[in-house]
């Protein structure tokens, strides 16, 4: 090979250089193809790999793209490939494939792909009662219980009687149990009735479990019974089963009885005395208008002249003025009502002396004693 020089030449033995894809043979006199596909590897790194002559082309395993610049397979990453159409849910490229996964709540289906609802009520993670809906469940508490804040899943007691309606659910006293509660009553005197909140009265002179002797008279109240005995003042009598001078039962009314040449008796403008038993509950609240007992004058009041009158008073035990009296007209009658106008708080007796003055020209002319004997429960009930 001549080789020109600065006013000169060389020559030069030719060597023999080979292209991409080609190597000397041992005799290095030729170019030979190289086989690349040969050795532990190969060109191809475990794929297919095919020699051509001076090159070679790899068979990519199925997940796998050749690349003619860098000539090696690369994973084809699927999930990017194909979005939405290989998984009902996730996609998870991996090499030379791809895995499906599914939110919680779901499970992957047979087929890989798609998600099926798990039942996660199967494995009950509620304390009470669960619900399957698609993708998750909901946790349910029987009545008296509720879900609890923190974990959504158990179910803890409600104390009703720790509510801000508790006060009102029983009567008297309420005592919460597991998921429920239950009323009780003051005893002896209550007991409780058939709704279980509320607390009624027993009444012990008709049930015949009072103390009362053959000489007293057994009077219901609420909450027990009073065993009395009224007797009748000199100069008057019993009266017999007549017309009631007070609208209520378990009166005892005595009546004037005077000897012939008794004249102070005679005299005396009052007629009749009663004594009668009532009960009133403790009041809890005002304002308070309570009409309790009901006086009536004898005779009516058409019979009376024009300068006659029914004039009703409070002869005694009225105090602090927690009572009142009116007068009304009812079916041609004079009425006086009695009417509690403030709370009394119990256990009280109180005896409230009234009085039914027959007022002839502003002078009575005879007068009707009414006692009542008052019974404050202890309780609003």
């Amino acid at each position: 090979m001549c080789l020109n020089t600065m006013g000169s030449y060389s020559c030069q033995r030719s060597s023999h250089s080979c292209g991409r894809g080609y190597h000397l043979n041992e005799a290095g006199n030729r170019c030979v193809d190289i086989d690349e596909c040969k050795g532990p590897g190969g060109a191809c790194d475990g794929h297919g790999c095919i020699n051509l002559v001076g090159s070679y082309r790899c068979e990519c395993k199925t997940g796998y793209t050749f690349n003619s610049i860098s000539r090696v397979c690369e994973d084809i990453n699927e999930c990017r490939h194909y979005p939405g159409r290989l998984c009902a849910h996730k996609c998870d490229n991996i090499l030379g494939s791809y895995k499906c996964s599914c939110m919680p709540g779901f499970k992957l289906s047979s087929d890989g792909r798609n998600c099926d609802d798990v039942n996660e009520c199967e494995s009950s993670p509620c304390s009470q009662e669960c619900a399957n809906v698609y993708g998750s469940y909901q946790c349910y508490c029987r009545r008296g219980y509720q879900l609890s804040d923190t974990d959504g899943n158990t179910c803890e007691d409600i104390d009703e009687c720790a509510l801000p309606t508790g006060g009102h659910i029983c009567s008297y006293r309420c005592h919460n149990t597991g998921g429920s509660f239950y009323c009780s009553c003051p005893t002896p005197g209550y007991t409780l009735a058939t709704n279980g909140r509320s607390c009624q009265d027993i009444d012990e002179c008709v049930t015949g479990t009072h103390t009362c002797s053959v000489t007293e008279t057994c009077f219901n109240v609420q909450g027990g019974f009073r065993c009395l005995s009224f007797d009748c003042p000199p100069n008057y009598r019993r009266a017999g089963e007549t017309r009631a001078q007070i609208d209520r039962s378990d009166t005892v009314r005595c009546v004037k009885s005077c000897q012939p040449n008794n004249i102070s008796c005679i005299m005396d403008p009052i007629h009749s005395i009663s004594h009668t038993v009532i009960s009133l509950a403790t009041f809890r609240e005002e304002p308070l208008l309570e009409e309790i007992v009901f006086l009536r004058a004898v005779p009516p009041a058409h019979s009376f002249s024009r300068n006659s009158d029914i004039v009703f008073d409070i002869l005694d035990g009225n105090g602090q003025d927690t009572f009142d009296i009116i007068k009304r007209y009812e079916h041609g009658m004079i009425v006086g009502v009695v009417r509690q106008v403030r709370p009394i708080t119990g256990p009280r007796y109180i005896v409230l002396k009234l009085a039914i003055n027959n007022v002839v020209s502003g002078v009575v002319s005879h007068r009707n004693i009414v006692n009542v004997h008052i019974f404050v429960s202890e309780f609003w009930f």
